[in-house]
């Protein structure tokens, strides 16, 4: 088996690599701050920033593929190319919906850098199998070390983005991506030949390397700059919560204790409610719903972003699922190891006090 003689144009190769930083600033960039929108606006990021990141992963792996010079001629094969540009988008998207609509945690970002990792890979291979009169022979040692390097690189990548939410950690995270999906092509492709084939096989129509060339340049700016704009339009930033300082009013007040406004949801307008105003807060999924003494509100915090918001500014939280506003409960009736709160005259429902808070509450409501 004879094969091929293997150059790279290195302007091309330096391209590669400032499409795939714009990938992942724009993609990273649309899903920073989620936690203070709508959710329309969150799945709208989570799409946008889907498309920027796995169309980021297809532009670089192409546009590395333009500088790619064989001494034959070569096409692509039009359906198993786009096939490989939807994979990279969807494992993508798997990511980010584990990231922005489940609990967060360690875990969960090792998980979704892993996915990404596999679509970095599976983008790549798949995108290679399209090549027609000329077919790529993989060594062992290339696809075990690209596999490898891609699934850390992007781990690395996804943990230093979501660690904190900053600028200058989405910035490093859009580093490390620009060199996973960089560094995992050209290893790869390091240990790869080529042989001539005499004829093609093709699923879907040939794309010359002209037609190609013009489809990378639209994904890799134009679409991105197109994604960065709408996220300007559509994911306007929230209304800073006002805040309102609150002077303890005996020894046993929290010092320096914040009353915020929480952010709600009603038929699909944002609104902030006064702490002071709500009755209680209840997990709702990764959700929760906000009770004031007349009305229910869908609020995108989870139960755990709520209590560490509103336990400083005086709520108590009497069980896992409940945090509960002392100056509106009426009554606190307790019934063995367990418990219940009511509200007065209004229509709302009990809230459960449970074992493992009824100290806290007694504590509270006496």
């Amino acid at each position: 088996m004879e094969f091929l003689t293997v150059e790279y144009n290195p302007w091309l190769v330096a391209m590669s690599f400032v499409v795939a930083l714009v990938a992942g600033a724009a993609g990273l960039t649309l899903t920073k701050d989620l936690s203070q929108k709508t959710v329309t606006q969150k799945k709208l990021a989570v799409a946008l920033a889907s498309v920027a990141l796995g169309g980021g992963i297809w532009s670089m792996h192409f546009l590395a593929m333009l500088g790619l010079r064989l001494p034959i001629l070569f096409y692509y094969d039009a359906a198993i190319t786009l096939v490989s540009a939807l994979i990279a988008i969807l494992m993508v998207a798997l990511a980010l919906v584990l990231l922005h609509f489940t609990r967060r945690s360690n875990a969960i970002i090792v998980v979704a850098g892993a996915i990404v990792g596999f679509g970095v890979l599976a983008m790549h291979y798949v995108g290679m199998a399209g090549m027609q009169l000329c077919r790529p022979v993989y060594t062992p040692l290339g696809v075990i070390s690209s596999s490898v390097l891609a699934i850390a690189l992007c781990v690395l990548a996804f943990g230093v983005a979501y660690r904190a939410r900053s600028t200058r950690n989405i910035a490093i995270g859009t580093l490390c991506f620009g060199c996973a999906v960089v560094a995992v092509h050209f290893l790869a492709m390091a240990g790869t030949n080529f042989v001539a084939l005499p004829e093609t096989n093709e699923l879907g129509p040939l794309i010359r390397n002209e037609t190609m060339a013009l489809g990378v340049i639209l994904s890799s700016f134009v679409i991105f700059g197109g994604f960065l704009w709408a996220g300007t339009i559509y994911l306007v930033p929230a209304p800073a919560e006002p805040l309102v300082e609150l002077k303890p009013t005996s020894l046993d007040a929290p010092q320096a204790t914040r009353l915020v406004n929480i952010p709600c949801e009603r038929d699909g307008a944002k609104v902030f409610i006064p702490a002071s105003d709500v009755a209680f807060v209840r997990a709702d999924g990764h959700y929760s719903q906000v009770y004031t003494m007349t009305d229910r509100y869908f609020c995108v915090w989870p139960i755990t972003e709520a209590t560490t918001r509103l336990l400083p500014a005086g709520y108590v939280k009497v069980h896992r699922s409940y945090l509960v506003n002392p100056a509106m409960v009426a009554t606190f009736e307790r019934s063995k190891d367990k418990g219940r709160l009511t509200f007065g005259e209004g229509k709302l429902p009990p809230v459960p006090v449970s074992r493992s808070h009824l100290r806290d509450a007694k504590s509270a409501f006496g």
